[in-house]
């Protein structure tokens, strides 16, 4: 857990790249999109787009943006025709990855998705060939912003949080899916959210060779760097070597 938590946090402060990009707002306007088309266009009544919409106001995405999203996915608007797939796999040293991708054209987005495993030491397996690895969770970081740990934890655990995993200056709360909420607004009156969503995690971490673990990474981030690609997970505990590599080379 504490290797996923220290790489959550990294690709956080990479999501800032992406913004600067413009590639961030798309992938977050199809996030809205989907949601409002599955759930309607209310996010007081759609938990779902309630926390898309949440997350593209902390990424100041302007308004508007999202208005449109929510028009596109509620059908009073052009696009919302997009389609959720999810693919798998395996990366370097063996490591599982599920791969969430919002896609007007499955077959640009398998031909771009299989072209990054390839060229990145892995190979793009059937469906059912990861899935079964991994399990839904709700996640929420909460930064500690000079609280104790174990106030959160505490606060976290009274709250219904099913597992909490302390990492330097954030805490990480797991929830059962359905509780996501209700544990989100618990925790959100008396800490600072940096981060709460609904995801899917390893049953089982494996431990990579440094090397290895290194490879993974950048296979992920080139994954993630593809317009039609939502969220990538992989069972591995990466190293704190490999991380520090990692997170050294991404700040050059």
């Amino acid at each position: 857990m504490s290797g996923h938590s220290k790489w959550s946090q990294i690709r956080r402060q990479k999501g800032v790249n992406d913004a600067r990009r413009g590639q961030l707002f798309t992938k977050l306007a199809r996030e809205i999109t989907v949601a409002a088309r599955e759930g309607g266009g209310d996010p007081d009544a759609n938990f779902r787009l309630r926390l898309a919409i949440q997350k593209a106001r902390e990424s100041n995405m302007p308004a508007e943006n999202i208005q449109r999203a929510i028009a596109r996915g509620t059908g009073a608007g052009e696009g919302g025709h997009l389609e959720e797939i999810v693919y798998e796999g395996y990366g370097p040293g063996g490591a599982a990855i599920m791969v969430e991708a919002l896609t007007d054209n499955r077959n640009r987005t398998i031909a771009e998705v299989r072209n990054v495993f390839a060229r990145n030491g892995g190979n793009l397996g059937e469906n059912g060939s990861v899935s079964w690895m991994f399990e839904p969770h709700g996640v929420i970081v909460i930064a500690c912003d000079g609280r104790n740990p174990e106030e959160i934890e505490l606060a976290a655990i009274d709250a219904g949080a099913s597992d909490v995993t302390v990492d330097g200056d954030h805490v990480t709360v797991l929830t059962e899916p359905q509780s996501l909420e209700a544990v989100r607004i618990a925790l959100a009156g008396q800490f600072s959210i940096a981060d709460a969503e609904s995801t899917v995690m390893p049953q089982t971490t494996v431990a990579l060779d440094p090397q290895d673990a290194v490879h993974v990474m950048k296979l992920v981030e080139k994954l993630e760097d593809l317009d039609d690609v939502q969220r990538v997970h992989t069972n591995v505990d990466f190293p704190d070597e490999a991380l520090a590599a990692y997170e050294s080379a991404a700040a050059r």
